[in-house]
């Protein structure tokens, strides 16, 4: 499928959604203006300006446009950074940001509320410079709007598994004696395999892991399972620097963390924060108060360290 970026203003958005009025969708991606399905085309404007064309007339309904795109600031050539990477057997080559790969990334593991999400995304190379256009870089250095508009996008540009492993679930299994690790490995495994499966008969050339243990720790993990399988398969830290499969993923996890994280709030009844500092001490010392002590398996990583520090607040409150 043919795709085209313009970066357009928003007196320019206006008068492509009337010119577009008839093929208006009734609903549209979050942080969109419009979208329009036109013949063999699909057409989603956002606030941020981008205007995505998706389809076999993609570049032709672009090119009613073109002439009126302007420069996005935010799209900016960066100077190269290198970071010291330890080598191993599974490090990926350096022409890795050129492949048409599966990434992974997962999302949620240092927090003390909400979920864990994982997410597998396929970016064959040919779609490698329009993820760039929409902004894909690695989520934790976008803002929660940002991560969302830009989630909304990939989800009509590519292909991928997304995995939420809610607290009681998670508690459970760690109840059971399963590490945060071995969960991690767990899901990237089953989000991996789901997406060979959607994207079946593709076979992509690699395969490419954001490290969070070493390889043979990671596959250790894995033993008895039904592994995924893939000709060449990496894992690296800071693999969203590496190709924006990884990216991707990153973001998709990220998107699905915050909604989750919000609807927990809301039944939380307070905005919940983020992280495992002393404000979520101080946060979860309120949750028990409004809910009880058995709420945490709901909304937190009981195991960490925060539920003792709670609780040691309420005692010293009581005290």
């Amino acid at each position: 499928m043919s795709h085209v970026v313009l970066m357009l203003t928003q007196q320019k958005i206006e008068s492509m959604k009337k010119h577009y009025m008839n093929w208006l969708s009734p609903t549209s991606p979050p942080g969109s203006v419009f979208s329009a399905k036109p013949s063999s085309c699909t057409i989603t404007a956002y606030k941020s300006g981008k205007v995505l064309f998706q389809g076999s007339r993609a570049e032709a309904e672009a090119n009613m446009w073109k002439s009126d795109s302007v420069v996005s600031a935010s799209v900016k050539p960066k100077k190269a950074t290198t970071t010291s990477v330890k080598k191993h057997a599974y490090s990926p080559p350096t022409t890795i940001g050129e492949m048409s790969l599966i990434g992974s990334d997962e999302v949620g593991t240092g927090d003390f509320f909400g979920p864990i999400t994982v997410a597998a995304a396929y970016v064959p190379k040919e779609k490698i410079a329009l993820l760039k256009e929409l902004g894909v870089k690695d989520s934790k250095n976008l803002k929660d709007p940002q991560i969302l508009e830009i989630a909304a996008q990939l989800k009509h540009a590519i292909s991928f598994s997304l995995l939420v492993l809610d607290n009681i679930k998670y508690n459970e299994l760690q109840s059971k004696g399963m590490s945060q690790g071995k969960i991690k490995a767990y899901l990237h495994n089953l989000a991996i395999k789901n997406l060979l499966k959607k994207i079946d008969p593709i076979i992509p050339e690699a395969i490419l892991i954001d490290q969070f243990a070493q390889p043979e720790v990671f596959f250790n993990y894995l033993k008895g399972q039904d592994l995924f399988t893939g000709e060449k398969v990496y894992l690296s830290t800071g693999a969203e620097s590496l190709h924006v499969g990884v990216a991707a993923a990153s973001i998709l996890a990220r998107a699905a963390f915050v909604k989750q994280f919000e609807q927990l709030s809301e039944k939380a009844g307070f905005k919940l924060p983020k992280g495992a500092g002393p404000q979520v001490d101080q946060a979860a010392a309120k949750l028990i108060i409004a809910k009880g002590s058995n709420a945490l398996t709901e909304f937190t990583k009981v195991h960490f360290a925060n539920t003792e520090k709670a609780k040691a607040i309420l005692n010293k409150k009581r005290s």
